[in-house]
């Protein structure tokens, strides 16, 4: 699983032995069963994950019992809260494999120490936050301003990897609309 994420890292950025070493010292590998939780509602989160194998997705449930999905990340994607991170504050999420999944763990202050001894993968954390704030932005704008069956399209063209991994509710939950709504747009679709 290390190996995998230094794969990752040194195709994005240039690290050298002992870097690559001090990375790997500070990371915990974690196995989850398909349907356990990362991370429950009400905890902090104290790491920055990276998904090696399998999927997981960040949700919450609101007052009647429905499921909203916040994010997914398969393989090669990050996953957390970043606001519990950052602040210590309880998390509003769960984060829940959709798969048997392995994660390295690290924690947030051998992260920050990570970033700042290697240059490099500080330069590359800020780059992955920009994309993550701009991915953000693009989906807040199209929650307000598409039409169901845009948001569906849009999804299917971001994510073609992931839209064929998930149970389609769960699609419905990531883009806003009921499993209902979902399925009368492929229904209409197919029958184009």
């Amino acid at each position: 699983m290390v190996d995998q994420f230094i794969q990752y890292l040194t195709d994005k950025i240039t690290l050298s032995d002992q870097e690559r070493a001090q990375i790997t010292e500070v990371c915990i590998l974690k196995k989850i069963r398909k349907r356990q939780l990362l991370l429950q509602a009400g905890d902090s989160w104290k790491y920055n994950a990276f998904v090696c194998n399998g999927f997981l997705k960040t949700y919450s449930i609101d007052n009647k019992g429905n499921e909203h999905i916040l994010s997914f990340a398969p393989e090669n994607y990050w996953s957390g809260d970043r606001e519990s991170l950052m602040t210590g504050n309880p998390s509003r999420f769960n984060i829940e494999a959709v798969e048997d999944t392995d994660v390295v763990l690290i924690s947030k202050e051998n992260f920050d120490h990570l970033c700042r001894t290697i240059p490099q993968l500080n330069d590359l954390v800020n780059a992955l936050l920009h994309k993550s704030f701009v991915v953000s932005q693009d989906r807040i704008h199209a929650g307000i301003s598409l039409s169901a069956e845009e948001k569906y399209q849009k999804f299917l063209d971001q994510y073609p990897q992931i839209a064929n991994r998930i149970p389609q509710h769960m699609i419905a939950s990531y883009i806003g609309i009921t499993p209902e709504t979902l399925t009368r747009i492929r229904r209409n679709n197919a029958a184009r």
